[in-house]
């Protein structure tokens, strides 16, 4: 699974800097947690890594080597994203989850769709079911299914349960981390929710107005008694007192 290595990054819009000088390390078969109030830049910093945003300065490196200097289609492949929220195309489970494949010119049997199904905790019962029927969880967890057909090395999640109630979350979360232990996947997982960053983190990254204020593991940034205030400060809603204390 990929290394991910970002160097003075720097995004700009409108002419506002966005994501100042960035430096960011997540090696192969991790799971980092970006946390933040709203409009710190977490999506942003996604978006960026998969080539849907143009930077002004700084290098992006995957295992070694600059996402610049490969096809978009080729880093798209290597480099899936899940979006916060996600729309099933027309017809049927097996048609979405070959979809995107078939844009890259790769044909998925239907042992192919199964498996992916399997992978993404899909019931493998509803390969024929319309998928505009599906409730949120199981359109996200089409999500998945959809992005792992492109075999990727590195999965973006930008909030992927944050329009989901908490069974759905759970299952969510669960259908992910199970991937993550039986693939070794590298993810980068943005939330909005620091109890769930205690519950899926082993590293938290902390932005706050495109900066990065601190990167700790999940256990000494979000302990409620130990933990960092600027962090609990996002916890409890406060953006304001993020500021003041930053």
């Amino acid at each position: 699974m990929s290394k991910l290595s970002i160097q003075n990054l720097r995004l700009q819009r409108g002419g506002k800097t966005v994501l100042h000088d960035i430096d960011l390390e997540v090696a192969a078969g991790e799971l980092l947690v970006v946390i933040g109030p709203s409009g710190s830049g977490k999506s942003s910093l996604l978006r960026c890594i998969n080539r849907l945003n143009d930077v002004a300065a700084g290098t992006i490196l995957l295992d070694g080597a600059s996402i610049y200097d490969m096809p978009v289609t080729e880093l798209r492949c290597k480099v899936g994203m899940i979006f916060q929220k996600t729309a099933a195309f027309e017809g049927s489970l097996a048609d979405n989850i070959a979809f995107g494949a078939a844009l890259r010119g790769k044909t998925l049997s239907r042992d192919n769709v199964l498996d992916l199904m399997r992978q993404a905790s899909l019931n493998i019962e509803l390969i024929d079911q319309t998928a505009g029927a599906l409730s949120g969880g199981q359109e996200q967890r089409l999500a998945l299914a959809r992005a792992l057909a492109l075999d990727p090395s590195l999965l973006l999640l930008d909030e992927p349960t944050s329009s989901l109630d908490p069974i759905a979350t759970g299952r969510v979360e669960e259908s992910l981390l199970r991937l993550r232990r039986e693939t070794g996947l590298t993810m980068i997982w943005v939330s909005h929710s620091i109890e769930q960053a205690r519950r899926i983190g082993s590293r938290v990254l902390l932005l706050d107005e495109g900066r990065v204020v601190r990167e700790d593991t999940a256990e000494a940034m979000l302990d409620p008694e130990s933990g960092d205030k600027r962090a609990l400060a996002f916890a409890e809603g406060d953006e304001a007192g993020l500021q003041e204390k930053g």
